[in-house]
C-alpha cells in the first residue's frame, strides 16, 4: 500500500525549487542568446566569405549548389551546403565543417579541389567557422543531388591531389602581427582568409597553383581580368587611397575612374557592401601595404601602328557615351582614361564588356552589346586604341584573334 505524505512544503523547500527553476531559466536564456549570437555572426561571416555566389546556380536556390566552375582541367558544380540531410550538410557536425574549411577534406575523408578556396580558409579561426556552420544550419534546406566533380581523366582522380597538397597547400590558422595595427591586421584576416582575395586577383601555374611571387597581381577569371591589388601606380591600386578602396568595395565604383562588372560586381553586391565600414577600411589599410609589383613593364609598350584608324572607330562607336579624350559623364558613363580594366595587361575586360555590353548599374547607364556590329579586328583596333590613348600606357596587345575566341566562349 502505497503511502503519500500530505505534509505542507516548508518556506525553505520551496525557495530551493524556486531559485533551481530560475536557474534553469537563466541557463535556457544565456544559451540561446548565445545561440543566436552565434548565428547572427555566422551570417556576416557566410557574407564576407561570399558563399552564396559560389554555392548558388543562376535561378537555384540559395546555397544549393549546382553553379559551373570552369577549370583548365574540366569543370566542377559546386556543391549544396543547404541543411538537406541527404544532399547538403545536414549530416555534417560542426567537426566535419571545420575539416573541410581548415583542412580541404570532406566528410567521406576526400580531398578538395582547389576551386573551393580551402588554402584561403584554413586561415580562418575555429570561432568563425564554427559561426558560419550554425548560420548554415538555419537556412532552408533544399533537396538538391550534386554530382560535383566532373573533371577530365586524370584529374577526376580526387588521389592526384596528394601530389597537389604536398606542393601548393600549407595549413594553419591566421597568425596576428604584433609589428602592425589591429586595423592591418583585421584586414589581413579578411583579405587573405573569408575574402578570398587572392584566389581571383592572382596568377596560377600549369597545376592551378597560385604563383606565390606574383600574388595579387591580377588574372584571367572566366574571361575577365581581376585587377592587380599590388601597390603599383600604373596597374594596380598604387593612386588609390585607402578610403578609395574602401568606397569601391561599399558602393562598386571609383567616381571619375571605373566601376564593378563582372565577377567582381557580384562580389560587391552579394558580400563587401553588406560588410561593416570599418571592415571595409581594414581591407583597404591592408591592400594599400602590398608592395608593388610592376605586371606592366616599360618594355611591353608596343607602338599602336593603327592609331588613326582606331580613332576613327572610336568616334564612330564610342565617343558619343564617353567623351573625347575618353573622360566619360561623372557618375553616368565611366572613363576610360586611367581606367584599370583599360589597363590591365591583356585587354580581356574591354573585349568582355564589347562583346557582351553592360546593365545599368550603381548610378551607370548601361552599355550596348557590339557583337553584331563590329567585327573582330574593328574590336581588337578599338581595345587597342583606348589602350595607349589619353595617356593610358598599357600595350597595344589585342588581337583579332584573341577577339575570335572570346565571342566563341563569351
Amino acid at each position: 500500500m502505497n503511502m503519500q505524505s500530505n505534509a505542507p512544503i516548508s518556506t525553505a523547500t520551496k525557495m530551493m525549487l524556486a531559485l533551481k527553476a530560475f536557474v534553469s531559466v537563466l541557463c535556457f536564456t544565456s544559451f540561446s542568446i548565445a545561440a543566436q549570437t552565434s548565428v547572427k555572426n555566422g551570417e556576416y561571416l557566410a557574407t564576407a566569405g561570399d558563399c552564396i555566389s559560389c554555392h548558388t546556380a543562376p535561378g537555384g536556390k540559395p546555397f544549393a549548389g549546382g553553379l559551373k566552375m570552369n577549370t583548365p582541367f574540366g569543370y566542377l558544380l559546386s556543391p549544396n551546403i543547404t541543411p538537406d540531410f541527404e544532399t547538403g550538410i545536414g549530416s555534417w557536425s560542426k567537426e566535419d565543417f571545420l575539416r573541410a574549411m581548415h583542412d580541404g577534406v570532406n566528410k567521406k575523408g576526400q580531398d578538395l579541389y582547389p576551386a573551393m578556396p580551402f588554402t584561403s580558409y584554413t586561415k580562418v579561426s575555429k570561432e568563425d567557422v564554427g559561426a558560419i556552420y550554425d548560420y548554415l544550419r538555419t537556412v532552408t534546406p533544399v533537396s538538391n543531388a550534386i554530382q560535383v566533380n566532373q573533371l577530365d581523366f586524370p584529374f577526376n582522380i580526387r588521389s592526384s591531389m596528394i601530389v597537389w597538397r604536398e606542393l601548393f597547400f600549407t595549413r594553419g590558422f591566421f597568425k596576428p602581427n604584433p609589428k602592425q595595427s589591429d586595423a592591418w591586421n583585421r584586414g589581413a584576416y579578411l583579405v587573405e582568409g573569408l575574402e578570398h582575395c587572392s584566389a581571383c586577383h592572382s596568377p596560377r601555374n600549369i597545376m592551378g597553383a597560385i604563383k606565390p611571387s606574383k600574388e595579387f597581381t591580377g588574372a584571367v577569371i572566366d574571361g575577365w581580368y581581376a585587377l592587380n591589388l599590388t601597390s603599383n601606380p600604373l596597374t594596380g591600386l598604387g593612386n588609390w587611397s585607402a578610403q578609395d578602396i574602401a568606397s569601391y568595395l561599399k558602393t562598386g565604383s571609383y567616381p571619375g575612374k571605373t566601376s564593378a562588372f563582372g565577377p567582381m560586381e557580384e562580389v560587391v553586391h552579394n558580400s563587401t557592401q553588406n560588410l561593416t565600414d570599418a571592415d571595409l577600411m581594414a581591407m583597404a589599410t591592408y591592400l594599400k601595404s602590398l608592395p608593388s609589383n610592376s605586371s606592366l613593364r616599360s618594355d611591353s609598350q608596343k607602338v599602336f601602328a593603327n592609331k588613326a584608324q582606331g580613332a576613327a572607330l572610336y568616334i564612330d562607336n564610342c565617343s558619343g557615351c564617353h567623351q573625347s579624350s575618353g573622360r566619360g559623364i561623372v557618375g553616368v558613363i565611366p572613363p576610360l582614361d586611367a581606367n584599370p580594366a583599360v589597363l590591365a595587361p591583356n585587354g580581356s575586360d574591354i573585349i568582355k564588356v564589347m562583346i557582351l555590353g553592360l546593365k545599368a548599374r550603381n548610378g551607370y547607364t548601361p552599355m550596348p552589346a557590339f557583337a553584331s556590329r563590329l567585327t573582330d579586328d574593328e574590336m581588337a583596333t578599338i581595345a587597342n586604341y583606348v589602350r595607349t590613348s589619353w595617356g593610358n600606357s598599357a600595350a597595344a596587345n589585342v588581337t583579332a584573334a584573341q577577339v575570335k575566341r572570346m565571342r566563341a566562349n563569351p
